[in-house]
């Protein structure tokens, strides 16, 4: 398989040889947690979601929270009827949605298995936001919900923490196109069809923060926003302390102005690392 199926083009045998991403040909999966709470209310739901974190990454930000699986690439290998079978040995009843965590670097893998089993919940694209446009429109005739992630403005900054000064370039195609392709449908408090546009603070960015929000609220009709104030430093990379007060308030104020209230507002306590899985 020669992949191209992201922004990175890497142009490789994926049977052969690992991309950016850090993966071969097989789907790999780091944890699959059931009934996990820890997402938007909309999508968690009262039941909570069926999260299946797949392992790599096309952007690996040197400041992941997830650094075991989107660097060093933890988890099972599994074919396309490894992960066929794997879909069809749940019960959906027990849950209100199912999360695929960060899966750009398997989308046509994904595709292939989607294709061939219904899932009877809202299926949850959980991503960085740097996607190919072409792959999006294809899988988006099996998923139901966009939860992705709109990180940086500033070329230098996303150069510098993600080695993709193009991010802002495909990102914001891409969070237009999902807008534009699932409109929000929402049901007994639940995301049946729609995008939800995460924003995640960073240290000292805050200017760069007020620019992503300038840009939804100017080309995203009706949007859903989730502001994240849990950044916690991993120890690597250029930033090492935790978002202040008064950054998370300069953020939520412009965010008020701009008459951004739909969507979801974390607590200051929310960086922590107890709030991140265990790998």
């Amino acid at each position: 398989m020669i992949c191209n199926q992201c922004p990175r083009k890497c142009n490789i045998d994926r049977k052969q040889a690992k991309g950016f991403c850090n993966e071969g040909q097989n789907i790999r999966i780091s944890k699959i947690i059931e009934n996990f709470e820890w997402e938007e209310p909309c999508i968690s739901g009262k039941k909570g979601t069926l999260a299946i974190f797949f392992s790599g990454c096309n952007l690996r930000c040197n400041f992941c929270q997830n650094y075991e699986i989107s660097h060093i690439g933890k988890g099972q290998e599994y074919s396309k009827e490894e992960f066929l079978k794997l879909l069809r040995s749940f019960d959906y009843s027990k849950f209100d949605s199912v999360d695929f965590i960060t899966p750009s670097q398997f989308s046509l893998q994904i595709l292939a298995a989607l294709r061939e089993v219904e899932i009877p919940v809202p299926i949850v694209w959980n991503s960085n936001g740097y996607e190919s446009e072409a792959v999006i429109e294809a899988i988006s005739k099996y998923i139901d919900v966009f939860l992705v992630d709109f990180k940086f403005y500033d070329k230098g900054l996303s150069r510098t923490l993600s080695s993709a000064d193009n991010y802002f370039e495909v990102a914001s195609k891409v969070v237009k196109l999902m807008s534009k392709l699932k409109p929000n449908k929402v049901a007994d408090d639940l995301l049946k069809q729609g995008v939800v546009i995460r924003h995640l603070i960073l240290p000292g960015q805050v200017k760069d923060s007020i620019k992503i929000l300038d840009y939804i609220h100017n080309n995203i009709k009706d949007p859903i926003i989730s502001l994240m104030s849990q950044f916690t430093p991993n120890g690597r990379g250029e930033l090492n302390r935790k978002i202040t007060p008064l950054e998370y308030k300069t953020v939520l104020a412009h965010a008020e102005r701009l008459g951004l209230s739909n969507g979801y507002f974390q607590e200051f306590t929310s960086a922590d690392t107890c709030f991140i899985p265990k790998f």
